[in-house]
């Protein structure tokens, strides 16, 4: 009983740290804001990688073409080996500019090497440009999108301005698992520390990133993030070593992929898990007790409490879920959903970490990371197709 009671207690502690003490990552208060004037809008380049990405690239190309953005822009496609027709099916333009990846070197995640050859080709393009807007191919750019985050750049000297794009909720598993995603990212980086230039801690959100193209020459390029699986926060933890950077969170620009099973979210989940842990056994052992311990205990101390007459328990249990549920709301308002979807947030955070287990035996049966086709099986081995 004492055992019990001191697990609920702890877990309760830790609600409470999380809540008041955790950069109020909790809060999703993180907005870029609207457009002000500026003097000069700079010209942007915006480079996609693209692989087998038939079904949402023209959709993507085709937002990017109709932003009011009053500076110039160009885009650069780079087909990374596709065989679905991706290239077909990007938007005709005199501002798109195709590129034929070359095949993945020893060295380099599939997706930086082809991001690094677009940085190539920008010289060729448009040498004038002074940001590069790293999007996905399954980004949709909502009209005033660039220009905030040209805007937010300029007027507050940032050189990483990321959105955390609002991702698909159409699905059952969407509905009820992909604002988790948001939620735990937000909590492993809390975006008011990241924007906070006396933070160390650095984060970014791939689908869309704005980068000084002067403060990635003075880093040379992407070559040292070059074998990153998570490059996002690789890049943000590179700039930020030097130069600030900002992220946020958007509700008009989106992302278009949909997860219509719970196998496609177990995979998003499965392919970078241990990845984030470093492929430590001891962080893997660590994450999984600890998401037990916060998310777990405290539905599981309200029915022993009951059950058990124990009052300690019981309150102990109740007062730990709801600091967990007020702190799932803003995240649920986000999305526009009801904040009651917060009571099953024990069970999806047991669904993640049994996704978080499954990387790590993906990792040790030698499966490493799938992602397009490709498989890695750390940050430091080499890349294969298959």
């Amino acid at each position: 009983m004492d055992i019990s009671i001191g697990l609920a207690g702890l877990s309760l502690a830790i609600w409470i740290v999380l809540l008041f003490f955790r950069n109020g990552f909790w809060l999703s208060d993180q907005r870029i804001g609207e457009v002000g004037e500026l003097e000069f809008w700079p010209a942007v380049i915006s480079v996609i990688p693209a692989r087998n990405e038939v079904e949402t690239i023209g959709e993507t190309v085709r937002s990017l073409l109709a932003q009011d953005y009053p500076g110039e822009l160009q885009i650069i496609v780079v087909d990374d080996g596709s065989n679905d027709g991706t290239a077909a099916a990007v938007a005709e333009s005199s501002r798109v500019h195709v590129i034929p990846g070359r095949p993945l070197v020893e060295g380099w995640s599939g997706k930086l090497w082809a991001v690094s050859q677009g940085l190539d080709a920008i010289n060729k393009v448009m040498p004038e440009a002074s940001y590069v807007l790293f999007t996905d191919a399954d980004i949709y750019h909502a009209p005033g999108n660039l220009a905030r985050l040209v805007y937010k750049a300029e007027k507050d000297d940032k050189h990483l301005v990321s959105l955390m794009v609002k991702l698909r909720l159409e699905s059952f598993w969407e509905l009820w698992l992909i604002p988790a995603f948001i939620f735990f990212f937000q909590k492993i980086y809390p975006f008011s520390a990241v924007n906070n230039v006396k933070n160390k801690t650095a984060a970014a959100a791939g689908g869309c990133m704005l980068v000084s193209r002067n403060c990635l020459k003075k880093m040379g390029g992407i070559s040292e993030i070059g074998s990153h699986l998570i490059d996002d926060c690789a890049l943000a933890t590179l700039i930020k070593s030097n130069y600030p950077i900002w992220l946020g969170l958007s509700t008009r620009t989106r992302s278009l992929r949909s997860y219509n099973d719970l196998s496609d979210i177990w995979n998003l989940v499965a392919r970078s898990a241990f990845v984030q842990l470093n492929y430590s056994v001891v962080s893997l052992i660590i994450a999984i007790l600890g998401m037990v311990l916060i998310y777990l205990v405290p539905p599981v101390a309200i029915v022993s409490g009951i059950y058990l007459n124990s009052g300690y328990l019981a309150i102990f249990g109740l007062l730990g879920w709801v600091a967990m549920f007020t702190a799932y709301a803003p995240t649920l308002l986000l999305y526009q959903l009801s904040p009651l979807r917060g009571i099953a947030l024990p069970l999806v955070a047991g669904l993640y970490s049994l996704m978080t287990i499954s990387s790590a035996l993906r990792y040790w049966k030698g499966e490493g990371c799938l992602w397009k086709g490709r498989y890695y099986n750390s940050v430091s081995e080499k890349n294969t197709n298959r």
